[in-house]
């Protein structure tokens, strides 16, 4: 598959704009697109992508989501006069029209399409679509909300009907529900939507009881449907990690897309005049790099809102260089979601409890009374609070007012992966795979952390991995690599060695052992965190620190393995934001594919600063390991089994263990009260 990112955008669908005075529509600006491409410009971005021409799409493309007469209606606005445009306006919603905006509108859509193309016939892997007009408030024979046809919809169409596409997943993430893609696939199981929207209990536009979280989808749909409603603006970087580890990941593997479509409005970061969230540019760097691995790498982006200028071209940016595979950058501070947020996901994986495996044996029930809903004590009992009210000062803020550190550069060294093999092993070594050419200093390295280690190493073999060890982690600490693999004789003696080496240069270092066995790390002062994934049931752990998940399949199972792996490992992790990853395989059956997952989801931490050690029995992983480490495109992993109710009871058992002390871990308020008491 090729590994280029697609880049389509063209400056004629900046030209259409608002005609006459529209308070609700003003935002909408042809400053929207050349922002966002400027930018991209600016930082040297577009160069690296693969620029693909635009198309008009035709009526038949169209009509695969809007009616006929819709179609005809919206062909007559090129020739109406100001007065024509205005009354043909007024018949929707919050929507203007101009004489050159069913010509936009028709390059939006064909450049979707185009983006579908390149990477179902796998000219680019992934991409983005600067597109004006948005699309996913279209309806059938309505615009709306800026939309004139819902591109997302149409391409989902698309993609099913040119390329016999089975299972699309849409991700839309703008901060306003998309309720035209939902009307348009909320009976169809082949077509899993997820949306998160600001709601605030119906008070916030489009105002529609369907976007609240019960409404999971109709007949065979049933459950194909996910709404996350915002009941308070405010939401953070952690709110938006804890719904994709909890909710939307795990249905995601378990749906098992064959192609993933992304909705991407960037209101829902800081300064947006719309959203009034808080999350910064950098979340839709992981948002992106999380859903990489699925469907094989097919992804594609499309343009939907954004309005404050300069949040948006930082959003954009941070998404072109995920795609592109650029290291993510460091996100502090991750934490507990705000209760609001909790409230939001416990209802969600209660609606959709019946319908995934991942949700039976772990959902709680829904909330009876969120903490948002308030009620007057005073001037009337049982009176509603007013929105402003809910939203304390936000909605008086400026765009001036809101003021955040502007994203730093994510520089990625001059190699990408090095590896260290044994005699003959460099044969199964991907293209652009360095091998290790080890530093002379490092021996006497070796007798310094033997010493402090009361380790005596005589073995030559042993001694040796060691040396090649050391070097890649100082090469990776120098930033001259960005991650690293070594197949070494004695895997405990080589994590042992790593861990005390990497602790003098960074203050905390992630574990991520799968296979049976035990590892000697001292994790007592909580700057190693060690997560170990096997099938032979280990030693009962108390330490917040040590987490051991036993599965009845093992590894080899990559249903229960990746489940683990998402509501687990990942929130764990992101928690602790290291400063290096080490993933360590020994004694296991982990398959290829799932292993190659694992390896891709963790890159998204410390700046992708990794090492992967293999005992030399898994050796058959070398390949599938390097090629991940050098960002090729994760295998998909097939049609798999049921989730094991025996490996969501075990996930669940020490989810509830650790979350008295990983806020990232809590699925309902219940658990982040377990932590306040805990503290």
């Amino acid at each position: 598959m090729a590994s280029k990112t697609a880049l389509i955008y063209d400056e004629e669908m900046t030209r259409y704009k608002l005609l006459w005075v529209d308070p609700a529509c003003k935002i909408e600006v042809p400053e929207r697109l050349t922002a966002s491409y400027g930018a991209l410009l600016a930082k040297g971005l577009s160069e690296r992508c693969v620029s693909i021409p635009v198309r008009q799409a035709t009526d038949e493309e169209i009509l695969l989501v809007h009616s006929e007469e819709y179609l005809e209606a919206v062909k007559q606005t090129p020739h109406m006069t100001l007065e024509d445009l205005m009354t043909f306006t007024q018949q929707y919603g919050d929507v203007y029209f101009h004489p050159n905006i069913f010509h936009c509108a028709k390059l939006a859509i064909g450049a979707t399409l185009q983006l579908v193309d390149s990477v179902m016939t796998e000219k680019v892997r992934n991409g983005i679509a600067l597109v004006r007009p948005p699309g996913h408030h279209s309806q059938r024979s309505a615009a709306n909300g800026f939309c004139v046809f819902n591109n997302v919809a149409i391409a989902a169409h698309y993609a099913k009907k040119r390329y016999s596409v089975k299972r699309v997943l849409i991700v839309d993430w703008d901060v306003h529900h998309g309720q035209g893609v939902q009307y348009c696939f909320e009976e169809d199981p082949s077509v899993l939507y997820f949306s998160w929207h600001r709601f605030e209990h119906q008070s916030f536009w489009p105002n529609l009881p369907e976007s609240d979280y019960d409404n999971v989808g109709k007949g065979k749909g049933a459950g194909f449907n996910i709404n996350v409603p915002w009941n308070k603006v405010g939401m953070t970087n952690s709110d938006y990690l804890s719904v994709f580890f909890h909710v939307l990941l795990p249905v995601a593997y378990e749906f098992n897309p064959e192609l993933v479509l992304v909705s991407a409005g960037f209101d829902s970061a800081i300064g947006d005049p719309e959203g009034h969230m808080c999350a910064t540019p950098e979340i839709f760097a992981h948002l992106t790099h999380l859903l990489m691995p699925l469907a094989g790498g097919r992804l594609c982006t499309v343009l939907e809102g954004g309005y404050h200028l300069t949040s948006l071209a930082q959003s954009v940016c941070q998404t072109v260089q995920s795609l592109l595979g650029d290291p993510a950058p460091l996100l502090p501070s991750v934490s507990s979601p705000c209760d609001s947020a909790l409230e939001s996901l416990q209802n969600v994986r209660s609606a959709h409890q019946p319908y995934w495996t991942c949700f039976k044996h772990s959902a709680a029930a829904p909330v009876s009374e969120p903490s948002t809903k308030h009620f007057r004590t005073q001037g009337g009992a049982g009176e509603e609070v007013q929105p402003e009210q809910l939203t304390g000062q936000a909605e008086e803020q400026t765009e001036e007012e809101v003021v955040w550190p502007e994203p730093l550069p994510r520089t990625a060294p001059p190699v990408r992966t090095a590896a260290a093999l044994p005699a003959g092993g460099e044969d199964t070594l991907p293209q652009g795979c360095r091998r290790l050419v080890e530093a002379p200093h490092t021996m006497g390295t070796v007798q310094r952390l033997g010493d402090e280690l009361n380790e005596e190493v005589k073995d030559e073999r042993v001694v040796r991995s060691l040396r090649q060890v050391i070097s890649l982690l100082d090469q990776v600490e120098k930033k001259e690599i960005r991650n690293g693999l070594a197949v070494v004789p004695d895997i405990s003696l080589a994590v042992k060695f790593a861990v005390q080496h990497a602790l003098t240069s960074t203050d905390r270092v992630l574990v991520v052992f799968v296979g049976d066995g035990e590892l000697s790390v001292d994790s007592h002062d909580g700057r190693v965190l060690l997560v170990q994934i096997c099938s032979k049931e280990p030693k009962p752990q108390t330490s917040q620190y040590h987490v051991s998940v036993c599965l009845k399949q093992g590894p080899g199972d990559a249903v229960g393995f990746l489940h683990s792996v998402l509501v687990l490992l990942l929130p764990l992790a992101y928690e602790l934001s290291p400063g290096l990853v080490l993933e360590v395989l020994a004694h296991s059956s982990v398959t290829e594919a799932a292993w190659a997952q694992l390896t891709s989801l963790l890159q998204g931490l410390a700046l992708g600063h990794t090492l992967v050690l293999l005992q030399e029995s898994q050796g058959a992983l070398v390949r599938a390991s390097a090629a991940s480490l050098m960002g090729d495109p994760v295998p998909a992993l097939g049609p798999q089994g049921p989730l094991s109710p025996d490996d969501v009871r075990t996930v669940e058992e020490e989810r509830r263990r650790l979350e008295v002390t990983w806020g990232m871990l809590h699925t309902s308020v219940a658990g982040k009260k377990s932590l306040e008491q805990n503290k």
